[in-house]
């Protein structure tokens, strides 16, 4: 009898053992699900690593929008050029800010002129909520979403440059300016350095980054010459035509789209209401700009060439985007109607001026970014209540200053040392065959 008790007893334990063991697994667990932070704790950074990486994603598929469109305007003998320096810049652009770029940038603690930094490091695998920046972002995620800011800012030297400039020389001066020249001057604004203290105001970088681009251009262009037989004896200015609208079209159309990643993501911030609120207001502004300026210039390119011009159209389309840029946040969707519209009329009346100067510029690159970057950033004063004529004008000058003359001085040890133009010979007979014996049509060449 004693035996079949103690059997009992002891199936009794096997069977209630494990039901002690999970309710002290579930009380376990429900003690450290309390201490786990809530998604109103970590939530915004979810949501603000999210913003990045898609805003990412958008801003990286401008670099094909900026091949196209430069592969569009260049002649046909110079197409494959064009393609191989726009995939190595943005490639140069992406070791260069991992490198050093990203922390000269975004230094810390610095005397805000000046502080170059070292390597990227991203967050550990699987990091815990205790240790990640829930205030902000993901490393990871932030180091994207600046890097293809940068490598759009060498896309805009790229076009300008077209038809004449040889390939290595150019490169070498991608790594200075992605690497050094971008991230400091960066650094003055974004990086909280001396002209964000001073109240200077650049949403998402009409001057920042597109008029960087444009006096980095404009230096070259003028070190560099104009193509043969782009001006005459005469004064007289020989057209160029592209070798393909529909491709600079198409072009035009994915930067674009990119842009609103570019305005957009410079929300920094997609935790709350408010912030999710002002990203859709900004991509609504941003299109707003663009389509005033395609429509503008579609408008004065009729009444000054009794015909509508295409490339003044897609130039007027993007001179929208870059005005816009430096404040597209706080406008109307009217403010944003007539500060892309303005946009549009700098673009069609500065192109021919810079061929009276006889500066070639073969995409329209600095009326684009550098003309229409100043215009945005002086925008800035009629909707934002934080910025004042001065200090816009004392940023403008600043970023100016350095990056024309720095730019002047490399492209101009660049063209002492090793040279910066293709021969006569080789100009002639397109860069596609002389720089990289290939040809972006060879279905179409003679012979």
């Amino acid at each position: 009898m004693k035996r079949f008790i103690h059997l009992g007893l002891a199936a009794t334990a096997i069977a209630v053992l494990p039901q002690l063991g999970f309710a002290q697994e579930a009380a376990e667990a429900a003690e450290a699900e309390a201490a786990a932070p809530g998604f109103d704790e970590i939530g915004p950074y979810i949501m603000t690593t999210l913003l990045f990486c898609m805003a990412g994603f958008l801003v990286f598929f401008m670099a094909a929008g900026f091949a196209m469109l430069e592969g569009g305007l260049v002649r046909s003998k110079n197409v494959t050029m064009q393609m191989t320096k726009n995939i190595a810049l943005f490639s140069i652009a992406a070791i260069m800010y991992w490198l050093v770029g990203f922390n000269t940038m975004y230094p810390g603690d610095f005397n805000g002129y000046f502080a170059i930094g070292g390597q990227t490091v991203l967050d550990p695998v699987g990091v815990a909520a205790a240790d990640a920046a829930l205030d902000y972002a993901s490393i990871g995620s932030d180091f994207f979403f600046q890097l293809v800011f940068v490598a759009a800012t060498a896309s805009i030297v790229s076009g300008a440059l077209a038809e004449r400039i040889k390939l290595w020389p150019f490169l070498i001066f991608v790594i200075i300016l992605t690497g050094f020249m971008y991230p400091i001057s960066g650094s003055w604004k974004w990086g909280a350095g001396w002209l964000d203290a001073m109240g200077f105001q650049d949403f998402a970088g009409s001057t920042v980054v597109h008029s960087v681009g444009g006096w980095a251009a404009l230096a070259g262009a003028i070190v560099l010459g104009p193509r043969l037989g782009k001006y005459g004896k005469d004064g007289k200015v020989h057209p160029m035509p592209g070798s393909n609208l529909a491709l600079a079209t198409l072009g035009t159309f994915i930067l674009w789209l990119g842009w609103f990643g570019f305005n957009g993501g410079s929300q920094l911030a997609m935790g709350t209401v408010g912030d999710v609120s002002d990203v859709s207001r900004i991509f609504a502004n941003t299109n707003m700009a663009a389509a005033a300026g395609a429509v503008t210039a579609l408008i004065l390119s009729q009444v000054m060439y009794k015909k509508p011009d295409l490339t003044m159209v897609l130039n007027g389309a993007l001179a929208g985007l870059v005005s816009i840029t430096a404040e597209p946040l706080a406008p109307t969707l009217f403010g944003a109607l007539w500060i892309g519209a303005v946009g549009g009329v700098i673009v069609v009346l500065t192109i021919p001026m810079l061929d009276k100067l006889k500066i070639d510029d073969v995409v329209g690159a600095v009326p684009v970014h550098l003309f229409a970057g100043i215009w945005g950033t002086i925008a800035v004063i009629f909707y934002n209540g934080d910025a004042n004529l001065m200090t816009q004008l004392t940023g403008i000058v600043a970023y100016g200053v350095f990056t024309f003359v720095a730019s002047l001085i490399i492209w101009f040890i660049l063209k002492a040392v090793i040279g910066i133009r293709v021969g006569e010979e080789e100009e002639i007979a397109g860069l596609d065959m002389s720089e990289l014996g290939m040809e972006a049509y060879p279905e179409f060449s003679k012979g």
